[in-house]
């Protein structure tokens, strides 16, 4: 007999009692003779076969012998059931999400980029706030309402001439690298912005625009530069600094052209004497747009390395020299090392591609439209549907944007797409675009009644005025906010679709041949219908607002295509993993 406190325990414990073991030997002999069995088993050789046990059991065995007692049995199987449970009832962690670092920008590359960047679009923007005037000065216009016509000309000469040499840029970038290439551009950048300061007949000044045209490949080959020394962590903050530094350069190029144009007459205490700048009076400003060539090309010969990495074959001793006891992780490094080949170009111009270049293409058309005609529309006479400003306050309206435009492309747009992805930025800056394009025109409605009150209160006039401008400025930051989301987004999705880094140069220079192709009809298409539409007294939309509520019509339909195009352009293909052959393919 068990002593009371050790029945207890047994019984808590729903173990057995001895006397009941006993009462059956042969469920005893059985359990001892199973145990002996299954350690004799565990120590056994581990490449030692153990015996199967039989399949079959005996009739005695399963149905006649004796059996545990049910209590026993319950106990056993509610102490097999409990670990069980108490796995189900423990709480799971849940996993911490992974976040990617990003990578700092390589500044000692991007500085000498932007510094070469920022010539273009200070020389491209310098003649805007004075063309007006120049092409009144060369005498060729028979009256006011038609010099846009003649402007237009004059922008798309520059365009001719960037459309039948853009791609050869981007293909020679490819094969003899990026640095080579941008250096020739700066070089006739800087020339041919000397030589338009000193242009005194109109078909002197198309000549030179078209050679400015020639030098404008730049931009294509440095969104394939910028591309090569980003990754997927900071892309979008490198690709969003060009058009940062356009956009800048655009307001430095405005601000220049609208103050130090015509100096001898603004700044007669300096340049009154001057017969060079009375004789050219458009010089300086274009001095000081190649002065700013000039530091971005002694940037790029002093700073910029070669961002193109060019294939290279082993030698062929050293081919044949490999064998099986080569590591292979060896092989593979120097193999992955060499850059892709290019693919060829009907490969490239897949049915995305071609989608969206068709968007960017329409987009182009509707904002170069608008951009080349502000100019011409800010100097008309508000009688004929402008505003008219001088130089200097259109240099001020085009210079006063660029202000905002530091903070949305450093700021705003970074976390946009990191957040939404690069084509909901896309859309979101189309969709800006439409109230600016609206409601521009109205502003000529205010310039007439300022122009119309001359004779009442100075007061009452200056609050007009500032009221104007107020407006003027509300719609120039939309405009801006508008031309930065869609223009990034679209340089992003281009630089995206490359499906190797080797063809990022020929995807870049398609996209900026359908952009200057766009940019050639675009100041024809506006500069003439502006001329037709304030020519004439026809009723809304056909007068003064023709041309902004076409750009808005094109705006609109590119919106509508865009929700065609697909979430992966999202990602930079190049760098994605690539699908492997079958070995049913690669045995063919």
């Amino acid at each position: 007999m068990l002593k009371p406190e050790v029945a207890a325990l047994v019984e808590e414990l729903n173990i057995p009692s001895p006397e009941l073991i006993d009462d059956h030997p042969l469920e005893s002999s059985a359990s001892t003779s199973a145990v002996r069995d299954s350690s004799a088993k565990e120590a056994l050789p581990l490449n030692q076969p153990q015996e199967q046990a039989p399949t079959t059991t005996s009739r005695a065995a399963t149905s006649e012998g004796p059996r545990m007692p049910k209590w026993f049995l319950a106990g056993q199987k509610h102490n097999a059931q409990e670990p069980a449970r108490s796995q189900q009832d423990a709480p799971v962690e849940p996993e911490e999400p992974v976040v990617v670092k990003e990578t700092p920008l390589p500044w000692k590359q991007i500085a000498p980029l932007v510094a070469m960047r920022l010539a273009e679009p200070v020389n491209f923007t310098l003649i805007l706030p004075f063309l007006y005037k120049m092409i009144e000065d060369f005498d060729v216009a028979e009256t006011p309402k038609d010099i846009s016509y003649y402007a237009s000309m004059l922008f798309m000469s520059f365009s001719i001439s960037q459309t039948l040499t853009v791609m050869y840029w981007g293909r020679l970038s490819d094969r003899i690298g990026r640095r080579p290439v941008l250096i020739a551009g700066l070089i006739g950048t800087l020339a041919v912005s000397i030589l338009f300061g000193v242009c005194k007949t109109f078909p002197m000044a198309i000549l030179v625009r078209m050679a400015a045209g020639v030098f404008a490949g730049n931009a294509a080959v440095m969104k394939s530069a910028m591309a090569e020394i980003a990754d997927d962590t900071n892309r979008s903050r490198m690709m969003a600094l060009l058009p940062l530094t356009w956009n800048f350069g655009s307001m430095v190029g405005s601000g220049m052209g609208g103050i130090f144009s015509n100096p001898a007459t603004q700044f007669p205490g300096l340049f009154g004497n001057s017969k060079l700048f009375t004789y050219f009076p458009y010089l300086l400003p274009c001095l000081m747009g190649s002065t700013i060539a000039a530091f971005g090309l002694i940037t790029g010969l002093l700073n910029f390395k070669e961002t193109l990495i060019k294939p290279t074959q082993p030698a062929l001793e050293e081919t044949v020299g490999s064998t099986e006891a080569t590591p292979l992780l060896a092989q593979s490094a120097a193999t992955s090392a060499a850059p892709a080949k290019q693919n060829s170009i009907k490969s490239l111009l897949t049915p995305l591609v071609v989608r969206v270049m068709v968007t960017n293409a329409f987009m182009c058309l509707a904002y170069t439209m608008c951009d080349q005609l502000y100019p011409i529309f800010a100097a008309t006479d508000p009688r004929d549907g402008g505003l008219g400003l001088d130089p200097r306050s259109i240099g001020l309206s085009l210079g006063v944007e660029g202000i905002v435009v530091v903070y949305i492309q450093l700021v705003v747009y970074p976390r946009l797409e990191r957040k939404f992805g690069v084509l909901y930025c896309y859309r979101r800056g189309l969709s800006f675009a439409i109230p600016y394009l609206v409601s521009m025109p109205f502003l000529s409605m205010i310039a007439l009644h300022l122009q119309t009150q001359a004779g009442t209160s100075a007061m009452s006039m200056l609050a007009e005025k500032v009221v104007m401008w107020v407006i003027l400025m509300t719609i120039m930051t939309m405009r801006i906010t508008s031309s930065v989301m869609a223009f990034t987004s679209i340089n992003l999705m281009i630089t995206n679709m490359a499906p190797t880094r080797a063809d990022l140069g020929f995807m870049n220079g398609t996209q900026q041949l359908a952009m200057s192709t766009v940019r050639i009809f675009a100041p024809i298409v506006s500069g003439s219908l502006w001329s037709w539409s304030i020519k004439h007294s026809f009723p809304f939309p056909f007068n003064s607002h023709l041309v902004w509520m076409l750009s808005a019509v094109l705006i609109a339909i590119v919106l509508k295509l865009s929700y065609r195009i697909p979430e992966s352009v999202n990602k930079f293909a190049a760098d994605q993993p690539k699908p492997i052959a079958s070995v049913e393919e690669s045995d063919d």
